[in-house]
């Protein structure tokens, strides 16, 4: 029914009238062939140059062309209004989502914020997530620096100005009372994770640990098997060891391995944990330099403190551990956004409760569940763009 168009027109979507009742009533005919079982409603996406367009309608019926002319276009606000802070998504949003291509800021700050709000309430209360134009509001260039002289001077009036251009960012949020700080961070179009955990902790502290052993035992019995293939693969493909070694390798690999003791609320079976102020980086690809991205939010702490509270502290290296966490690797060039939104729907459903530096999180989640994503959020928007059109019909 569809007819075929010119990639530079516009976009077309076609949308079918509703059947009378007597042509409901003679196709349900006994004498009337059986049809096999349809979907309630076809998805059509029709994209041209420019605008892209999407439509859920019933199939086999009569349809009628609808044009729809210009560039992108709103399809939600998430959350809707009264909320505020709302994120707006457009159709030229969802074409990010196509494979290979780049995650921009629109759906990198919508998929966030959807996550907290339907995070647990214990986790939700002890997080903060800042949006992706914090860290590049931040580091911008400030030319005016340039002229003072002074290097105590300087590094001073720099780490003020960095702290003024954010400082309403906090106003409704006291950022020393959260556990987790989530920080995106792109660089050179490459997103990564960066999470500042105890910020208002000044020093590492233990804890008695009473997680539930079920949830525990059975989140083990499950990652045991895969840890014991890893340790295998690794032994064999190691290099720089005699024949002799290799066979007693070989031969180790058939009995089972001791568990390593892992550090998440539902893998966790110490009997004492450790908090720890720190600075934690989630890279999926292990490229970028960050040691000028834990300066910079050392200072930034430091003066949202002082801001705050009043009062002095040391944020320095030694106070504040800086660390970069082994994680799921992406192998591709493209998916480093979705691994930066799962390393937070990870940590919101099985956080991290022991800090000991650094953070082994390598079988945090399978990669096939990252092959999974785009789809997973592109039908997560389509399915509010209807809820919300619903609501709106109401009103």
């Amino acid at each position: 029914p569809e007819e075929k168009s010119d990639p530079e027109e516009d976009t077309e979507t076609q949308v079918e009238p509703k059947k009378d009742q007597n042509q409901e009533e003679a196709e349900k005919s006994p004498d009337s062939p059986k049809e096999e079982a349809q979907p309630v409603y076809t998805v059509c996406h029709r994209r041209t140059k420019d605008s892209y367009s999407v439509s859920l309608q019933k199939p086999d019926s009569n349809w009628i062309k609808f044009k729809h002319r210009g560039l992108a276009r709103r399809l939600i606000q998430f959350p809707p209004p009264p909320l505020k802070g709302g994120i707006t998504v457009t159709m030229e949003d969802l074409r990010c989502l196509d494979s290979g291509q780049y995650l921009n800021d629109v759906i990198i700050d919508f998929y966030l914020k959807y996550l907290i709000q339907n995070a647990s309430a214990d986790i939700t209360k002890r997080c903060h997530t800042f949006s992706s134009f914090f860290f590049k509001q931040l580091t911008r260039r400030d030319n005016a620096s340039e002229g003072v002289k002074n290097d105590a001077c300087q590094t001073s009036c720099q780490r003020q100005r960095r702290h003024q251009r954010v400082k309403t960012w906090t106003r409704h949020v006291d950022i020393f009372e959260k556990d987790f700080l989530f920080v995106p961070v792109n660089q050179e179009s490459h997103w990564y994770l960066v999470v500042i955990c105890f910020p208002g902790l000044e020093e590492p502290k233990l804890e008695g640990w009473t997680g539930d052993l079920d949830d525990q035992n059975e989140s083990q019995e499950s990652k045991s098997s895969e840890d014991d293939t890893e340790t295998a693969a690794t032994q064999k493909s190691s290099g720089g060891i005699d024949s002799e070694t290799d066979k007693n390798q070989e031969k180790s690999t058939t009995k089972p391995q001791p568990r390593q003791i892992s550090c998440t609320q539902l893998t966790c079976q110490r009997k004492t944990v450790c908090k720890r102020p720190c600075i934690l980086i989630m890279d999926s690809l292990k490229l970028s330099l960050h040691e000028r991205v834990f300066k910079l939010l050392r200072e930034y702490l430091q003066s949202e403190w002082e801001a705050r509270r009043g009062s002095s502290r040391d944020f320095g290296p030694d106070q504040m551990k800086s660390s970069h966490c082994k994680v799921p690797l992406q192998d591709n060039s493209s998916d480093c956004g979705l691994y930066l939104l799962q390393y937070v729907e990870c940590f919101l459903k099985d956080p991290v409760v022991h800090f000991d530096l650094p953070l082994h999180l390598q079988q945090w989640f399978p990669r096939q569940l990252i092959r999974k994503k785009r789809d997973k959020i592109r039908d997560l928007i389509l399915h509010l763009y209807r809820h919300q059109n619903l609501e709106n019909n109401k009103k």
